[in-house]
């Protein structure tokens, strides 16, 4: 077990998050927190974030449906360019917090705590986790990288 010295704060924010996430965990493989909770990035647009710079909430008239999840778009122009490369412009492990991801457990995310990296969109659970996880993003990356497929298919 990695040990590390965090703030009480940060200590009962992984605690709550690790406590949701387990108690909300399927018997089978880990879903993308998208698909697991029905809207998609909590109905932000996520073409958005790469053509306007920053968050902005689909509408629901513009939606689409991928990995099991509803998707909103703030224009038919952005639903049509995600369904063309979905994969482009989803976010990064399955929508979970990035940092979260980096240290070893998944974490919901606040869609205005943000940042794409090398064209990839990252998601934090909030924008004092993003700093922390600004530290040092190629060094989250890389652990966020190695440690994903083993939550993504834990049982």
């Amino acid at each position: 077990m990695k040990t590390m010295t965090v703030s009480r704060r940060g200590l009962l924010m992984g605690l709550a998050a690790s406590t949701l996430v387990a108690g909300a965990a399927p018997a089978r493989a880990l879903d993308p927190v998208f698909s697991r909770w029905g809207k998609a990035i909590r109905g932000y647009d996520p073409v958005a974030y790469f053509t306007e710079g920053r968050p902005v909430e689909g509408r629901a008239e513009h939606t689409a449906e991928w990995k099991g999840a509803t998707w909103r778009f703030a224009s038919a122009a952005n639903r049509d360019a995600f369904l063309a490369a979905p994969e482009r412009y989803a976010p990064q492990y399955g929508g979970y917090c990035a940092w979260a991801v980096s240290e070893g457990y998944t974490a919901s995310i606040d869609p205005e705590a943000w940042r794409i990296v090398d064209g990839r969109l990252y998601l934090n659970y909030s924008k004092s986790v993003q700093k922390r996880w600004e530290t040092d993003v190629p060094g989250n990356i890389a652990k966020a990288d190695r440690n994903w497929p083993g939550l993504r298919d834990a049982k």
